[in-house]
């Protein structure tokens, strides 16, 4: 029989409780218990960063972490950085600049580029390229993942 354990934590700034195995990956608690399917589920071994959410304001790798290691803890997905009703404007930018192709990558690049632009991240592409080095994307080249970073950079008054 599977050990199941409370946990109570903040997800996008509204608290959950619940009784969870202990061996639940985060990512599968936020996609299966909390239906916030913006988590992907990638490689499921922390190396291509889209269940990539933000833990006490920190990029973390939802597939690597269980969910009771979560206990108390302020997590935000791709959705709690998306407006009600339409696009943050790092997410417009990402389209602007065709910085996503087939999406499957780009829940975990915006994640881990606005942790980037909080901390004050320039529009400086050596940086940028640094910032999202553990995100692997399959479609675009990254080049326009960097413009779309830089251009909200500088929109945000930090080149």
């Amino acid at each position: 029989m599977t050990e199941r354990y409370p946990i109570s934590l903040s997800v996008n700034g509204k608290v959950y409780e619940a009784t969870v195995p202990g061996r639940l990956t985060l990512a599968d608690f936020l996609r299966s218990e909390l239906t916030l399917t913006g988590t992907h589920i990638g490689c499921e071994h922390g190396v291509c960063g889209a269940c990539t959410v933000l833990l006490n304001e920190e990029p973390v790798r939802a597939c690597l972490m269980f969910a009771v290691q979560a206990n108390g803890q302020s997590i935000i997905t791709i959705e709690g950085l998306t407006p009600d009703g339409g696009l943050s404007s790092l997410q417009k930018r990402f389209c602007e600049h065709h910085a996503l192709q087939c999406g499957f990558c780009t829940p975990g690049m915006i994640v881990v580029a606005e942790s980037y632009l909080r901390k004050g991240g320039r529009a400086d592409p050596h940086a940028i390229r640094k910032a999202i080095s553990g995100n692997l994307c399959r479609c675009t080249g990254y080049l326009p993942i960097v413009d779309a970073i830089a251009d909200e950079a500088v929109l945000r008054g930090q080149s």
